[in-house]
C-alpha cells in the first residue's frame, strides 16, 4: 500500500507526544530484572523487506524452548496500566492483583506468564512508536504483518513453534483478521471483546456517525509515534468521507469461517457501542470446531485482569499450547452470565449462542397507555416527542413481569415513525430494567460506568432497507449502502437491531423501552456520542391497528442446558 495522500486510503502525520515522559525511546538491547530477561526493540523483517520492532519477555529461570503469546496493538508496548494510578481505580482493577509495569494496556502481564513457562511478545505495528511505516487499522497490510510476526516467533530457537494470541479490545479484534490468514505456527487465539464490523460497531451505529469516542481514540490513542517516517491512517476524516458502507469499509471485512485453531472467545454485555456485537458475530462464524464462548456482564478491563479470568486464560493456553490435559475440554462450550442488577448475575452453562431454546415473543407498543402488551392493540394511537437538542423529548413504554423472566439473546424493535420537519430521523433506543418502584436499575457499562442499560440500538431511518438474506426476525441486517428519504407526514416501518443482552427480571420488576432523537446515555465526558443528527421538529410513533410496532424479546424457556 503506497502513501499517495490522495488515494482511497489517506494518511496523516502522527502526533509526536512524549506521553508524559513514559515512552522510553528506541532502545535495542537486553536487560535482566525481576527474574525476567527482556529483549527490547528486536527487529522483525517482514515479507516485503520492511521491519517492525518487538519486545520479548522470558523468565530468567525457566529454560526454553517455550510456547509464545503475542499481543498486537498500537498503544505502545511500553504503555502499562500498572503505572497509571488513576486508571486502575476507575476501571475497578484491584491493586492487590499486582499488574506489573511490564504489561502493556489490555495485554497479558509477563510477570505472571513468564514464570509459568511462556515467552511473551509485544509488538509496535508499523507506523507506531519506534516502528516506521504506515499504520493502517483492520487492513490486509496489518494482517500480513501480524502473520509474519507469528511465523517469526514460531521459528525462534527459544520457541516450541506454538504461538497463541492474547489481549483485549484492539488486541482482540486484531486477532480476527490475522487468524483468517491461517499462519502455520498459530495454535490458539483468545480474543477478549473485539469488534468485527468497523462501520456498524464503532464508526456508524445504525448509520449514525459516532462523534465522541472516535476523535478521542483516533486523535490520541492512535496518534503517538516517535519516528520521522511514520504516518497513520486518517481514520476520522476517512470515515466522514465514507458515510455509506462502501469499498472502504469492505476492505476491513474478514471472513472467519476458515479459522480452525482453538479459540476462547470472551464477550462483554457491558460493551454496548463497541465490542459486544462483533465478538458474538465473530463467534457465530467460528462455532463448530474447538471453540469456547464466555459472555459476562462486567467491565472490560476489570474482568480481563481479574485473577479468576487470568486463571481461565492460562488453563486454555496450557491445554492449547502445552498439550496439558487439565480439564479445559470437559467444560461446556458456552458460559453466560445472566445479569440481575449492577454487577450481580448468575453464571450458566449453555451449548450455543444464542440458546436454541429461546422463544421469540413480541411485546406490542401501546401509545395510549405508554405500555407494552402481549397482544396488539386494536385501536391506533400515537406518541410524539420533540427532537430539539436543547430540550429533547422521548417516548417511553413499560411492561411489568408477574413471574421470573429471563431475556437472553437478540432483540428487535419495530417502529412506525413519522417526521414533520425533516426527511430523515435518527433514532436512539435503550432497553432498561426497572425495579418494583419503576426506577431504572443500572448495570456495568463499558470500562468505567455503573449506570448502563440492558441493551442499546440505533438507526438512521433513511438506512431502513434490509438485507433479506442476512436478516432474521430477531436480528435485522441493514446494508447501509443507500439512503431512502422520509416524506413528512407519512408513517413508515423501521426495524432496529438491539445489541445482545442477558437479563433476569423478578416478579414486579419490568422492562422499559426508551426512544428519542439523541443519545439516551450521553453525559459530559461519556464514552460514546452521536451529535451530528438529521433530526428536526418532532417524531411521531404510531401503534395499534395496522401499525405493528413491537419489541421482539428472547424469552428463555425450559431448564438450563
Amino acid at each position: 500500500m503506497t502513501d499517495t495522500r490522495t488515494g482511497p486510503v489517506r494518511f496523516i502525520d502522527p502526533i509526536n507526544v512524549p506521553e508524559d515522559g513514559r515512552y522510553p525511546g528506541f532502545r535495542p538491547g537486553t536487560v535482566r530484572e525481576n527474574g525476567l530477561r527482556i529483549d527490547h526493540d528486536v527487529k522483525v523483517v517482514l515479507r516485503g523487506g520492511e521491519s517492525l520492532y518487538v519486545d520479548v519477555y522470558r523468565s530468567a529461570d525457566v529454560p526454553g524452548p517455550l510456547p509464545v503469546l503475542i499481543a498486537w496493538g498500537p498503544y505502545g508496548k511500553h504503555n502499562s496500566p500498572g503505572r497509571d494510578k488513576t486508571f486502575l481505580p476507575a476501571a475497578e482493577i484491584d491493586p492487590a492483583w499486582g499488574i506489573s509495569r511490564y504489561a502493556p494496556t489490555e495485554a497479558p502481564d509477563p510477570m505472571y506468564w513468564c514464570p509459568h513457562g511462556y515467552a511473551v511478545v509485544f509488538a509496535d505495528p508499523r507506523g507506531t512508536w519506534g516502528t516506521p511505516g504506515q499504520f493502517t487499522m483492520g487492513t490486509q497490510q496489518e494482517a500480513e504483518d501480524y502473520h509474519d510476526l507469528i511465523e517469526w516467533a514460531g521459528t525462534r530457537d527459544w520457541s516450541t513453534g506454538k504461538v497463541g494470541l492474547a489481549g483485549a479490545s484492539y488486541l482482540a479484534f486484531a486477532q480476527w483478521r490475522v487468524a483468517a490468514t491461517r499462519p502455520p505456527h498459530l495454535a490458539a487465539i483468545n480474543p477478549w471483546e473485539g469488534l468485527l464490523d468497523f462501520y456498524r460497531e464503532i464508526f456508524y451505529h445504525g448509520g449514525i456517525p459516532e462523534t465522541r469516542f472516535i476523535p478521542l481514540w483516533t486523535g490520541k490513542a492512535m496518534g503517538w509515534a516517535h519516528t520521522g517516517t511514520a504516518v497513520i491512517e486518517a481514520l476520522q476524516s476517512l470515515a466522514a468521507h465514507h458515510p455509506l458502507r462502501d469499498e472502504y469499509w469492505h476492505s476491513k471485512e474478514v471472513n472467519l469461517t476458515g479459522v480452525d485453531v482453538p479459540a476462547f472467545v470472551v464477550a462483554g454485555l457491558a460493551n454496548h457501542g463497541l465490542h459486544l456485537r462483533g465478538t458474538l458475530e465473530a463467534y457465530k462464524q467460528l462455532a463448530g470446531g474447538q471453540t469456547w464462548l464466555e459472555v459476562h456482564g462486567q467491565k472490560i478491563w476489570k474482568h480481563y485482569y481479574d485473577p479468576d479470568s487470568v486463571a481461565r486464560q492460562r488453563q486454555f493456553f496450557d491445554w492449547a499450547l502445552k498439550d496439558e490435559q487439565n480439564g479445559w475440554v470437559d467444560q461446556p462450550p458456552v458460559r453466560i452470565e445472566v445479569r440481575d442488577h449492577g454487577p450481580e448475575g448468575t453464571l450458566r452453562a449453555e451449548h450455543e449462542w444464542p440458546p436454541e431454546r429461546t422463544r421469540y415473543t413480541p411485546l406490542y407498543l401501546d401509545a395510549s397507555t405508554a405500555s407494552l402488551t402481549t397482544t396488539q392493540p386494536d385501536t391506533p394511537a400515537s406518541m410524539r416527542y420533540n427532537t430539539a437538542a436543547t430540550k429533547p423529548g422521548r417516548a417511553q413504554f413499560d411492561v411489568v413481569f408477574t413471574q421470573d423472566t429471563e431475556l437472553t439473546g437478540h432483540m428487535k424493535l419495530r417502529l412506525w415513525i413519522e417526521v414533520d420537519a425533516s426527511t430523515d430521523a435518527d433514532l436512539f433506543v435503550a432497553i432498561q430494567k426497572i425495579d418494583v418502584n419503576a426506577q431504572v436499575i443500572g448495570f456495568p457499562f463499558v470500562a468505567f460506568r455503573d449506570d448502563g442499560p440492558v441493551a442499546l440500538g440505533w438507526l438512521r431511518a433513511s438506512h431502513r432497507a434490509l438485507d433479506e438474506q442476512r436478516s432474521t426476525p430477531q436480528q435485522p441486517w441493514h446494508p447501509h449502502t443507500a439512503e431512502e428519504p422520509l416524506e413528512p407526514g407519512v408513517p413508515v416501518p423501521v426495524d432496529i437491531e438491539l445489541w445482545p443482552s442477558a437479563t433476569h427480571f423478578g416478579p414486579g420488576e419490568g422492562l422499559r423501552v426508551v426512544v428519542q432523537g439523541s443519545d439516551v446515555y450521553l453525559v459530559p465526558g461519556g464514552e460514546f456520542g452521536h451529535e451530528n443528527t438529521r433530526n428536526a421538529g418532532h417524531h411521531t410513533l404510531h401503534t395499534g391497528g395496522r401499525y405493528d410496532s413491537h419489541l421482539l424479546v428472547p424469552m428463555i424457556t425450559g431448564a438450563p442446558a
